[in-house]
This record gives structure tokens, C-alpha cells and sequence, in this order.
């Protein structure tokens, strides 16, 4: 072998293991964040130290930025609405009808929380369920003295579990599709019956497992609420808004604009009723997750250079050529497994950047989607639901251990994942 071409071979190896270096301690410090340094931080620091190194150029590093535009402009929208509606009142309005209609019950009020924690997923995404809906509930279990810990699962375990009924549901949904996003009606008939599959068994393998920590009954000694005027604005803004995503999602168009023009709108129909709630809202958004996302994409960008592209891309035509159920299974918990270990936003960037480069059937695709949105159930790590939802309950002094969510993910994400797939698989034959 001519010796520039080993010494060629060897700067390969030497870059990808830096690549493959730099993207691992990112991920970690993301998900550890040392001395409580925002997220975004470490992913833009991540990805910046690529392009010193040289292991991308300037321009590839800015062409994966743009290519979230969709990504950000879909976030902006949704953390406008969920601020929205948390300033106004609306999920605490929320979370005390939910007790209220429980009467007493602590399994009614399981129950509720799962259906509205549904709902909330559904129409505003899963980030809105952990980083809204979760505190809401949390104070107002607090006023019944119940044990938390089964109501603040519900909303971890639902987030992800209802996060493909629609394509509006998971920010993920866009990343993994991207500019071939389906109209709604065929999402519908691809992940309809496997979205209700997801909801259902997830809720009897989570109401087995915490049904010792349920007690019989709960005080319901908490006082009834009445939405404000801008309150009920509020809730106006949200349902045209749930509305108008539909819309846009059935006639097949790129769903960030929209989402963030009737984010917009809405923070404008507020306004009417409340002249200060813009600025509040504003100031109060986590922008930092765009900055994240936008890190996320570099460093994304970088290990596919260093071979994940083909390493992802061989491992679904692997799956490809296996029967329409194990190849789909086998990639669904594939990419779940990789989710849990470097976040599904990463781990579905992968998978769109493989699927984007061959040609693969519809159950590979279905399993891709399903085990990104659905996987990360195994693990606190798994999704950045799962990880917002554990900074809103450290921020209401509350925790849960990665090894306490990881018994509970290990009994009910594997079954729900499986029987999801099947479905999807049944369906779409």
C-alpha cells in the first residue's frame, strides 16, 4: 500500500474517532449538565468544537443548521401556545377539573390525568405535556395530599406514548419525515390504529405497575377554578390553533410555518384581553431549545461524515430484507435502543438521513417513526419530553432517578412498542 494512501486511511480513522469522541461527550453533558449550564450550551459547544477540529467545514455546519427551519419554526409555534396557556391559566384550570371530576378516587384521577395528558400531547405536542401540563398537576395533587409520583409518570409515559397520533405531536415527527411529511389522511391510516394501540397498552402496563402506590381514595378538598376572560381567550386561541395545524397537516404542507404563524395569531387574540401578556410570554419561553436543536443538527451532521449515515443505512436495508414484522420490529427497537442512549432528536436525524438515501418499504419507515416517538419510554434519557419533564419537576422540587424511571420504562415501553409495530404492520398491508 503506497504509504500517502496509509497515511490517508489513518487521518480517515483518527477523524472519525474524534467525531464519534466529541458527539458522545456532548450528548453526555447535554443530558448530565454540569454545574446546571443549559443544554444548548453544550450542543452548540459540541458542535462548534467539530468545525475547529476541521472534522466539518463552516459550510456543512451551517447547511445542517438551515435544514431545521422547519424544526424551529414548529417549536417557536408550540412554545408560544404552551406558554400561552400556562400564563392564562389554562392547564392549572385543567388539572383542578381533572380532580374534581375524579370525586375522590385516586384510579379515576390516574385515569383523567392519562386523558388529558392525551389530549395535551395530541393538539400541543409532547413538550407541552412535560414541561406544562406536569407542574399544573403537581400542584394540584399537592392541595389533596396524594402521593405524586403515579400522576407525574402518567404525564412523562403519555408524552411519548400519544406523541404520533398526529404529525403535529412530536417535534421528532418532523425531523424523522422532513420535506416528505404525509398528508393526514395517509398518516392517519399508517399510525391510527397503532397510535390507539400505543395510548391503550401503555396506560394498563402503567396502571399495573403503580397500582400499589395508588390509594383507595384522595381529599378532595380542593377549591373549584373559573378560567379568566383571557383565560378562556386562551383556550379559544388554542383550539383554532389545534385547528388550523389539522388543516394544514390533511392538505400535505410543511407544518413549521403554520405552526408558528397561528402561535402568533393566538399570542395576538390574547392580547386583546390582556395588553401584557406578550411580553411575558416572550421573556418566559426556554428559547435556548432552539439553539439546542440547531447544535443537535451539527453534531448530527459530523458523525454521519464519520460513517453513522452508512452504518445506520446498512442496518435498515438489513431489516429491509426481512419479513414485513421482523424487519419493522427490527427497526423500531433499533432506533428505540439508540434513543435512549443518545436522545431521539439525534437518533432520528440519523434514521431520516439513512431512510432519505435509499429506498426502503413502509414498515421500515412506520417502525423508524414508531420507535423514535414511542421508544424513548425506556429511559429518562430518551426523548427531550422526557428530560423537560425532569427539569420542570427538579424545578417543583421533585425527582425521579434514572433507575426508578428505567423499572417502569423496562415493563411497559416493550410491549407497547411491539404491539404498536404490529399494528402498524397489520394496517398497512
Amino acid at each position: 500500500m503506497p504509504a500517502d494512501t496509509s497515511r490517508e486511511i489513518e487521518h480517515g480513522l483518527v477523524n472519525n474517532v474524534l467525531v464519534w469522541s466529541i458527539a458522545a461527550a456532548t450528548i453526555l453533558l447535554i443530558l448530565a449538565r454540569p454545574r446546571r449550564m443549559a443544554e444548548a450550551v453544550w450542543a452548540c459547544s459540541g458542535a462548534l468544537l467539530l468545525v475547529i477540529a476541521g472534522a466539518i467545514t463552516p459550510g456543512d455546519a451551517w447547511s445542517a443548521v438551515a435544514r431545521g427551519t422547519d424544526v424551529y419554526l414548529f417549536l417557536t409555534g408550540m412554545m408560544l401556545l404552551a406558554e400561552l396557556a400556562r400564563r392564562e391559566g389554562f392547564f392549572d384550570w385543567l388539572a383542578v377539573i381533572a380532580i374534581k371530576r375524579a370525586r375522590g378516587s385516586a384510579a379515576r384521577l390516574f385515569a383523567i390525568v392519562y386523558g388529558v395528558g392525551t389530549l395535551v400531547t395530541i393538539f400541543l405536542s409532547n413538550d407541552a405535556t412535560a414541561i406544562v401540563l406536569t407542574p399544573a398537576v403537581l400542584a394540584a395533587l399537592r392541595k389533596t395530599k396524594a402521593r405524586p409520583l403515579p400522576y407525574l409518570l402518567v404525564c412523562a409515559f403519555i408524552a411519548n406514548a400519544a406523541s404520533f397520533v398526529l404529525p403535529i405531536s412530536n417535534p421528532a415527527n418532523l425531523v424523522v419525515y422532513g420535506a416528505r411529511m404525509p398528508p393526514l389522511a395517509t398518516w392517519l391510516r399508517s399510525f391510527g390504529l397503532a397510535s390507539a394501540v400505543s395510548i391503550a397498552v401503555t396506560f394498563v402496563m402503567l396502571r399495573m405497575y403503580v397500582g400499589g402506590d395508588l390509594p383507595g381514595s384522595i381529599e378532595d378538598g380542593i377549591e373549584g377554578t373559573r378560567l379568566s376572560a383571557s383565560g378562556k381567550a386562551a383556550a379559544l386561541g388554542i383550539a383554532g390553533a389545534a385547528f388550523v395545524l389539522v388543516v394544514a397537516s390533511a392538505i400535505g404542507i410543511d407544518l413549521g410555518l403554520p405552526t408558528c404563524a397561528v402561535g402568533l395569531a393566538a399570542l395576538g387574540f390574547v392580547a386583546i384581553k390582556d395588553r401584557s401578556a406578550p411580553g411575558a410570554i416572550l421573556k418566559h419561553i426556554s428559547w435556548s431549545v432552539l439553539a439546542l436543536v440547531a447544535g443537535l443538527f451539527v453534531l448530527v451532521e459530523g458523525i454521519n461524515h464519520a460513517g453513522a449515515l452508512a452504518l445506520s443505512g446498512g442496518a435498515l436495508r438489513a431489516a429491509g430484507h426481512l419479513p414485513p414484522l421482523a424487519g419493522s420490529l427490527s427497526a423500531a427497537f433499533g432506533v428505540a435502543l439508540l434513543s435512549n442512549v443518545a436522545n431521539n432528536l439525534p437518533a432520528g436525524l440519523i434514521a431520516a438521513g439513512a431512510l432519505s438515501h435509499g429506498v426502503f418499504p413502509n414498515a421500515i419507515r412506520s417502525g423508524v417513526l414508531i420507535g423514535i416517538d414511542l421508544g424513548p419510554n425506556l429511559s429518562v434519557t430518551g426523548s427531550l419530553a422526557t428530560i423537560l419533564w425532569l427539569v420542570a419537576l427538579r424545578r417543583e422540587g421533585e425527582d425521579v432517578s434514572f433507575r426508578t424511571f428505567l423499572r417502569v420504562g423496562l415493563v411497559v415501553m416493550p410491549p407497547a412498542l411491539a404491539l404498536a409495530v404490529l399494528s402498524a404492520v397489520a394496517t398497512g398491508r
